[in-house]
């Protein structure tokens, strides 16, 4: 029997790419609000003894949420035979201990909720710290799949002799293994962060490429802060260009990260004019073979 493939809203493009690659039928979340701000939910196919996998990216997840609870609970009270969740950007990854007495370890409590709603969970590039995986996290059955053959293959038919860049110590791993990939050098600076909103960057001595095109690449672009000072560092090569996997450009993260680049790329994780690199054939390679890595 076809999955039934559910987008919440701003999920559909998506989510018809998704379906229309794993052969699963597109259904429709319905919402809205009630006079007195309680959530609507109403599902458009049905779930019946069936595979459900609801679409929804969450990048700013609080306004919706609710919402996808109920999409999840009504699928599986209609007689869906598994509900999972694909969340191309998983949300709550920041806060993984308390850094001062009475903090909530919201990442903990958020992967309690999503762990007590769904059957299994699928996802690319969760921005993990101090975790090693998510099943040290989630009490569910998760598939993380990873974007970096994805943005590898972009850059090798869209620069020409790149340089690829990672702009702190903990993207070391993964520029490697996305310069590896199109055999290209690669060079890692040192990220010094001073608050939430300011960051120092220290960069090696770069004169030896100065033939070559610096492409930074990140795994999620929020406050553009980083970005923005590891540009800076770029100083005497060819005009930077940025890759990155989820772009959430938070506030005015957008113009300040742009303006210093020749070019931004980023995947459709999260709906940005920044889009370039579809996901959709990542995520249906993974439905089709059962949501397992």
């Amino acid at each position: 029997m076809q999955r039934l493939i559910l987008p919440l809203p701003g999920n559909e493009e998506f989510a018809a790419q998704l379906a229309g690659l794993c052969g699963g039928e597109l259904g429709a979340v319905e919402t809205r609000r009630f006079p007195d701000g309680e959530s609507y939910v109403r599902l458009h196919g049905d779930p019946r003894a069936r595979a459900v996998d609801i679409v929804c990216t969450l990048a700013r997840p609080d306004p919706g949420f609710l919402s996808l609870v109920f999409a999840a609970d009504a699928a599986r009270d209609l007689g869906a035979a598994e509900v999972n969740l694909v969340a191309p950007y998983l949300a709550y990854m920041r806060q993984d201990k308390r850094f001062q007495a009475g903090e909530s370890v919201s990442s903990l409590a958020f992967a309690r909720l999503v762990s007590s709603t769904f059957d299994r969970l699928l996802t690319v590039d969760p921005h993990l710290h101090r975790h090693p995986a998510l099943s040290s996290l989630y009490s569910i059955p998760t598939a993380t799949l990873h974007a970096a053959p994805l943005l590898a293959g972009w850059i090798a038919a869209n620069v020409a002799a790149p340089l690829i860049v990672g702009p702190d110590e903990e993207s070391e791993q993964w520029a490697g293994s996305i310069a590896a990939r199109i055999d290209a050098p690669h060079v890692v600076l040192r990220k010094v962060r001073r608050g939430d909103r300011q960051v120092d960057i220290e960069a090696p001595d770069l004169a030896r490429w100065r033939d070559r095109t610096p492409v930074l690449v990140d795994d999620i672009a929020s406050s553009g802060r980083t970005l923005a000072a590891a540009a800076g560092k770029l100083t005497g090569m060819k005009r930077p260009q940025c890759v990155v996997v989820h772009a959430l450009f938070a506030e005015d993260a957008w113009s300040q990260v742009s303006a210093c680049f020749e070019r931004v790329v980023s995947t459709d994780a999260v709906p940005h004019p920044s889009n370039r690199i579809g996901l959709a054939p990542l995520l249906a390679d993974a439905l089709l073979r059962g949501l397992r890595d």
